[in-house]
């Protein structure tokens, strides 16, 4: 997951190891903190296989030309100096962009359909940089999931709902909502990327400029939201207990 955000940040801009830190929090949330600890043998592995380089940042110190010692053991070493200060920015600090072959595995890490809930939202904040069949894909594999997430939430209530207490149940019923609002959230981003023109980059972003519409009760957003499995299996017919497709209490 660090990988993939690593080299999504740099495919925006060259950015010093505490610069990259900092942003690193923005994708990955306050939960996965990176730590340096994590974040500079992350980059020493990347820059090793030629994923990111060294380069000289917008505001580089400007390094002195090698002195003449007359010594050659003296002027390889200050010329060495000047070429790792070189890729150095402001307070010298050694500045990270991503190389042709870095983009290349950012393409193959948010196209990997090993997808978990770390490298979801990952994905996601960078999958802009990918081709629409791919961003579809990501979004469909993850609407799946969750789908089937919710189906076995649905059993689990039904099957054992009269033998739950309140705050047992109150939980279950929470993750089915969270569930709901996410597979929603998903048809959303699906039609506006669906609703891109042949050839478009990026989701579709949202029309800011209209005044938010007011929140509606929770039966007419239930039924409001886009259409997908919440019905249980079969197997489960013939009990007495109902559950909501909202996820609400009997």
């Amino acid at each position: 997951m660090i990988e993939l955000a690593v080299l999504g940040l740099l495919k925006e801009g060259s950015l010093h190891g505490y610069e990259l830190k900092k942003r690193l929090r923005d994708v990955t949330g306050t939960r996965s903190a990176v730590s340096f600890g994590s974040l500079y043998p992350a980059l020493n592995r990347l820059e090793r296989d030629g994923a990111v380089a060294a380069v000289a940042g917008e505001r580089s110190a400007v390094v002195p030309d090698t002195p003449m010692t007359g010594s050659f053991t003296g002027e390889a070493a200050a010329f060495r100096a000047s070429r790792r200060a070189a890729a150095r920015g402001p307070r010298n600090k050694k500045v990270y962009g991503i190389t042709p072959a870095g983009e290349a595995r950012l393409a193959q890490l948010i196209a990997d359909p090993a997808d978990d809930e770390r490298s979801f939202p990952v994905k996601v904040a960078f999958c802009r940089f990918t081709d629409p069949a791919t961003r579809v894909g990501l979004l469909e594999r993850r609407r799946a999931a969750l789908v089937e997430r919710l189906g076995e939430a649905h059993s689990t209530i039904r099957a054992r709902g009269d033998r739950l207490d309140r705050y047992r149940r109150s939980l279950l019923e929470h993750h089915t909502e969270t569930t709901e609002r996410d597979i929603a959230w998903l048809d959303r981003l699906l039609d506006g990327e669906r609703s891109l023109p042949e050839g478009g980059e990026g989701i579709a972003a949202p029309d800011t400029t209209a005044s938010p519409a007011p929140l509606a009760p929770p039966a007419a957003a239930a039924a409001a939201a886009p259409a997908f499995p919440t019905h249980l299996p079969a197997s489960t017919a013939g009990t007495d207990t109902a559950f909501p497709a909202n996820g609400g209490s009997r």
